[in-house]
């Protein structure tokens, strides 16, 4: 699929969690007070774009028929490895890319799952083997302290506690045996929010 952008997105997220709560579509009204905005253009023109990149489809000429659509509902696509130790290089074997399947689950359209190498966030319940189901970050001001995060550094990733305070950030294991890594905010990209813990057969938020 397409992406899609951050104001496209929000929508397709909202649409989501009330289609499936409520078991029927919202009105435009409804939509519009939950973006925050004055106007029916702005969310019909992203409704449109939604449906065009085919994240949605509606039956013509009636209210509330908007159905969430999905590609692949049940699986979504392993990046590579992480270190859960020091930093290693950049998500590895992306060049054959696997695709991670959940019968019983299914997971909005971005998120991805990497492998985990190493055991400095065994104390947060991830050990080295498991897969660990990660969100998107477009703004990693937007994270809450302490949230376990992908986290890129100067061509390097790993998985840790992200915290951040003023121009520099801390990522800490969960692991008495490894040392925080301390850097510039500058030197950091956050590449996504941990959602889940795949071990074996078991799935954890």
């Amino acid at each position: 699929m397409e992406p899609l952008t951050e104001p496209q997105q929000q929508l397709f997220d909202w649409l989501t969690d009330y289609i499936r709560e409520h078991q029927h579509s919202p009105s435009i009204r409804q939509m519009m007070h939950a973006m925050g905005l004055k106007s029916p253009a702005p969310v019909q023109s992203r409704l449109e774009h939604l449906r065009n990149k085919g994240y949605i489809d509606w039956t013509e000429g009636k209210a509330r028929t908007i159905r969430i659509l999905s590609a692949n509902p049940t699986g979504i696509p392993i990046w590579g490895a992480i270190a859960a130790g020091g930093l290693v290089e950049n998500f590895a074997d992306t060049a054959e890319q696997e695709q991670f399947e959940f019968p019983n689950l299914s997971f909005r359209p971005g998120y991805f799952a990497l492998k985990v190498r190493g055991d400095s966030m065994i104390d947060a319940m991830i050990d080295s083997g498991d897969v660990v189901i990660m969100r998107p970050v477009s703004d990693p001001k937007t994270l809450k302290d302490g949230t376990i995060a992908a986290v890129l550094v100067e061509g390097q990733t790993t998985l840790k506690h992200f915290h951040r305070k003023g121009s520099r950030v801390t990522l800490k294991p969960a692991n008495p045996r490894y040392t925080p890594i301390e850097v510039s905010a500058a030197h950091v990209q956050v590449q996504g929010a941990l959602v889940g813990v795949w071990r074996s057969s078991n799935f954890a938020f």
